[in-house]
């Protein structure tokens, strides 16, 4: 785990739980936090990332979304490393 990325796991959560989760974290983010890395999975469905990617690609601490290769996690980037 890196030092400056949060993790947190969505199985099994809602598209209203996730937001509620996702939220809270953004509200608590401290300076020295780069990034939300978000698990939700895909093998159950893609719900979850395409709610992310809708609700979080424009808000405004989040500078841009990185998804990982198996799709199964997205990361909020709100500050690039220096």
């Amino acid at each position: 785990m890196n030092a400056g990325t949060l993790t947190v796991d969505l199985h099994g959560k809602n598209t209203y739980q996730a937001k509620v989760t996702v939220d809270a974290l953004l509200r608590r983010v401290r300076a020295g936090t780069y990034r939300i890395r978000l698990i939700h999975g895909c093998h159950g469905g893609t719900a979850l990332r395409d709610f992310i990617q809708a609700e979080y690609s424009r808000h405004p601490q989040v500078k841009r979304l990185v998804f990982s290769p198996d799709g199964g996690a997205t990361e909020l980037v709100l500050r690039e490393y220096i």
